[in-house]
């Protein structure tokens, strides 16, 4: 079964050089996810993709099924997980065009997107202090690094709402923060990620300068697509390197994330929530 999973978001609805490629419609007990996902092989090695808002870019940010996606993946046996995101710049050395290997989130979502695959009966507190996976990231990092591309190691990405772009007023508090980078979709991803014990990565292509600065006052779909269509290329290498290189095993701590974290009484859990995340939890309800 493949292994690997990529998320592809704006301006990337598909990857060239998939060969062998078929399509893959899965039910899953949280709904239909944002479309077929495409399996197939690259660099050697057998990869799932799924564009993130669906094929044409139906589904706005806040509408997103993230717990049929990543419950879809965790189906087909995707063990790692890298996400490609258009996200803005909060830092005048984050230009457009430059990738970042994110490690750290702050949500600012409020329209209560659904992020967890724990309730009808059964709790399970992660451990999230550190969301991406380390061993994972590193790996994304090197693999832009070694083919000399702009890459930045670490920042916090800030999930917004959406799907309008930042008032100016948003964008200089999140600066004022510490923030580094500004998008609308990775958060949910990561968390429901982590609880499938899912190694999860962000290569975050920054594609504009927010409304922050005074030389980019107003952030357009035009301007974002534009770059983003110049970055997208580039993260295409990146991908077919990490995965050329990406090895079978697995040694950091997403593999067994559940291990300790499931507190209900394993009696106490309904059935039907038990066959619902059997492909969750199953390993330790048994």
């Amino acid at each position: 079964m493949p292994g690997i999973g990529i998320i592809g978001g704006s301006g990337l609805y598909k990857i060239e050089g998939i060969k062998d490629v078929k399509e893959v419609a899965i039910d899953t007990p949280f709904g239909a996810p944002s479309d077929k996902y495409i399996i197939g092989s690259l660099g050697g090695k057998e990869v799932v993709f799924l564009p993130r808002h669906g094929v044409g870019h139906r589904i706005s940010p806040s509408q997103i099924n993230y717990r049929a996606n990543i419950y879809g993946m965790k189906k087909l046996g995707v063990e790692r997980l890298i996400s490609l995101t258009a996200c803005g710049s909060l830092k005048q050395d984050l230009k457009p065009q430059d990738f970042v290997v994110v490690d750290q989130f702050v949500d600012r979502t409020n329209q209560a997107r659904r992020t967890t695959f724990f309730e009808d009966g059964v709790v399970a507190h992660i451990m999230f202090a550190h969301p991406i996976c380390k061993e994972l990231s590193e790996m994304l990092y090197q693999a832009g690094s070694d083919l000399k591309l702009k890459m930045h190691k670490g920042g916090t990405y800030i999930n917004m709402e959406g799907p309008a772009f930042s008032t100016l007023a948003e964008s200089k508090l999140y600066r004022s923060w510490g923030m580094d980078v500004i998008g609308m979709t990775n958060m949910p991803e990561a968390r429901l990620s982590r609880e499938a014990e899912i190694c999860y990565s962000t290569l975050a292509c920054v594609t504009d300068f927010d409304c922050w600065h005074p030389e980019h006052e107003s952030v357009t779909i035009e301007m974002v697509i534009k770059n983003l269509s110049k970055n997208v290329d580039n993260a295409k290498k990146i991908l077919s390197e990490l995965i050329r290189n990406i090895p079978a095993a697995r040694s950091c701590s997403c593999v067994d994330a559940l291990k300790y974290a499931i507190i209900t009484d394993r009696n106490s859990i309904p059935v039907s929530t038990k066959k619902k995340l059997d492909i969750i939890i199953g390993k330790y309800i048994s």
